[in-house]
């Protein structure tokens, strides 16, 4: 009855949180479907630096088979950062413009729609990633202050135990930032600092912020064929 742990005598023994990996879903039919990879993403990015790491992301869902739908927001804030760290220009054919061609799958949304579908428990998003996270979206996210999109899709993620990930990026962290990850984290995200590797010995920017999208998709159960995998 403890989850695989004996009564928990402090907060050190908690059960497990629903990840996307070892979780049980539901679909349409109401067969069960264990561990199945997640289809309908919820995808965010904001004010903080990393849109690169945002576009190799985008990119590898827009790829990936299993994927059938994404729901994608940027702030206004966001807005700005892809602009200095992308070069685009405007709202106008804003995935187009990130990934340099069509998408298929991936579909934007307003973060002033409150009323949109990812704004609801009801709609069947598998998982949602935010990314990069700044500081304020964190902050938001783990008070529970969902005045716009952004927030209030992660919000629903929490409230349906459905896996959020927030790819916070920010540094120095002061006890403030600290405190607000505590929080997502123990109502239930996943706090994944934008920090990429180099055991891999990336070659280029590029490669470098492909193979941290490739580890955030592991982690929501979407594990890329091209993956670095450290072998010892």
């Amino acid at each position: 009855m403890w989850g695989g742990c004996s009564p928990p005598a402090s907060l050190t023994c908690l059960p497990r949180p629903p990840y996307a990996q070892n979780s049980t879903r539901t679909r349409s039919t109401g067969a069960s479907l264990p561990n199945l990879p997640p289809q309908n993403l919820t995808i965010a990015t904001t004010g903080a630096s990393g849109s690169l790491f945002l576009k190799h992301f985008l990119l590898a869902v827009e790829r990936d088979r299993r994927v059938q739908t994404v729901n994608f927001i940027a702030s206004d804030s966001a807005l700005r950062v892809m602009a200095e760290e992308l070069s685009l220009r405007g709202r106008a054919n804003l995935v187009s413009q990130i990934l340099g061609k069509s998408a298929r799958k991936i579909h934007q949304q307003s973060n002033a729609d409150i009323g949109a579908n990812i704004a609801s428990g009801s709609y069947p998003s598998d998982a949602m990633v935010v990314i990069p996270c700044s500081v304020g979206t964190l902050a938001r996210i783990a008070n529970g202050i969902a005045s716009q999109l952004i927030e209030r899709a992660a919000d629903v993620c929490l409230k349906e135990k459905r896996p959020l990930v927030l790819c916070v990026r920010e540094t120095p962290l002061n006890k403030i930032h600290i405190r607000n990850m505590y929080r997502a984290a123990d109502a239930g995200a996943t706090v994944y600092p934008l920090i990429p590797t180099f055991y891999n010995r990336p070659a280029s920017l590029d490669a470098m912020a492909r193979e941290f999208a490739f580890r955030v998709l592991a982690h929501i159960g979407l594990p890329q064929p091209n993956a670095y995998r450290w072998k010892g």
